[in-house]
């Protein structure tokens, strides 16, 4: 990455995913149906010998062993040939990332973090393949897919970039999906020249800014809400292992996933528009899965999918000029945006009065005032802890403007 005089970031290398709705044929469903079943006993069958090894030899069955042994294992089972070999070689690469994502909730909590460590479990299904370099060809409407065929897909938009892998996956639904990852040079600005802005994620309201601006929640309406309960209930009335109980899923699961596009068509928007009206924007690292402890609000909690939006400003502030910055969320709620002092705030209280300096304010309005004050000023006091997706010299700019701000309000 080199930055030219007049400020524009260039060959900044660029990840992105492509998703197209796919239509395989029914023999191709049947046969894409059977690789991953048969992916998932290789999975199963590595899991075994990997806790097999360990017992044995008290070390740890690498990612290099373990491609060994499906070579083996592949040998010794032919059947295990109608599956592609490099969608067969990305079963061993999972299962690795698997035990690397074990051993580093393991170090969390044994450094006092308050996860769960999870060690990699069987599989009951697998539903999807992934082909990491070949066997695969696309074409405008199709992707040629060895040892499947020509499998149609709904080509909406262009594929810039190279090709890295591509990914056909089956949804609980029974709909098909194809993935197309690609890399790709972009020049890109090194500031879109936008205000900065802080932002409080909540239930009512799903995102309040620093400057007043308030996004509202995409919540189910009570017609979509009365028609899942009604599926679920269909489920429940079926008797277990029929054909009647299989479609009521299926159902259920297929509407289920249209409330889900719903909702993430609403997140891709809101993220987009934030990251090209903002230079820099501070968000709270939450610890979701603690909050979602509280049975009251871990429906609404999981339904508002902050972690996902969290992920997307982050990826899309990289293309748009745009930095994204997370802060250690302590106390946002609860400090006074004027002189810093600290209270209790009951959820119920939606509006923050200060027993200090007399501020009356709203209180996700406070909050996110706190979120940029404590990512601008916190600069050099690591008050924030989120990376930032461009250079260290934006850094000191972004809280030297976060600072006037701050002094303005």
């Amino acid at each position: 990455m080199y930055i030219s005089p007049n400020g524009v970031i260039t060959m900044v290398i660029l990840k992105q995913a492509y998703k197209f709705r796919a239509y395989p044929s029914k023999e191709q469903k049947a046969v894409l149906n059977r690789q991953m079943l048969l992916c998932k006993e290789l999975y199963n069958n590595l899991l075994e010998k990997a806790k097999e090894h360990f017992k044995d030899t008290g070390k740890t069955f690498t990612k290099y062993d373990m491609i060994k042994w499906v070579t083996r294992f592949k040998k010794e089972h032919p059947e295990y040939n109608e599956v592609y070999s490099q969608a067969l070689q990305n079963v061993p690469d999972r299962l690795s990332k698997a035990y690397k994502n074990f051993f580093r909730r393991a170090k969390e909590k044994r450094g006092g973090k308050k996860v769960k460590v999870g060690f990699p479990r069987f599989r009951t299904f697998v539903s999807s393949l992934t082909y990491p370099q070949s066997g695969f060809k696309i074409e405008k409407k199709s992707i040629m897919l060895s040892k499947v065929g020509r499998i149609n897909f709904v080509n909406h938009r262009d594929i810039e970039g190279s090709v890295k892998t591509f990914s056909v996956k089956k949804t609980k639904s029974g709909e098909w999906y194809v993935t197309i990852a690609v890399e790709k040079d972009e020049v890109i600005p090194f500031t879109n020249g936008k205000e900065i802005a802080g932002i409080d994620l909540g239930i009512k309201n799903y995102a309040t800014l620093s400057d007043g601006s308030v996004f509202q929640n995409r919540n189910i309406s009570k017609a979509e809400s009365n028609r899942l309960k009604r599926l679920q209930k269909r489920i429940s009335r079926r008797e277990k292992g029929s054909s009647k109980r299989k479609k009521a899923i299926r159902r259920f699961s297929k509407y289920s996933e249209h409330i889900s596009r719903i909702r993430e068509d609403y997140l891709h928007k809101l993220s987009y528009s934030l990251v090209h009206s903002y230079s820099f924007i501070a968000y709270e690292e939450l610890k979701i899965a603690n909050m979602v402890r509280n049975h009251h609000l871990a429906k609404s909690i999981s339904e508002s999918s902050w972690r996902n939006f969290i992920h997307m400003l982050q990826y899309k502030a990289e293309s748009a000029g745009c930095v994204a910055v997370g802060v250690n969320p302590q106390n946002t709620s609860k400090m006074c945006s004027g002189c810093g002092n600290i209270q209790e705030m009951p959820l119920s209280e939606r509006t923050f009065n200060c027993g200090k300096c007399g501020l009356n304010i709203d209180r996700d309005l406070n909050a996110s005032i706190n979120i940029l004050k404590r990512a601008t000023s916190g600069q050099g006091e690591s008050h924030a802890s989120g990376d930032i997706v461009r250079p260290s010299a934006m850094k000191a700019d972004v809280a030297e403007r976060g600072t006037i701000l701050g002094a303005s309000r």
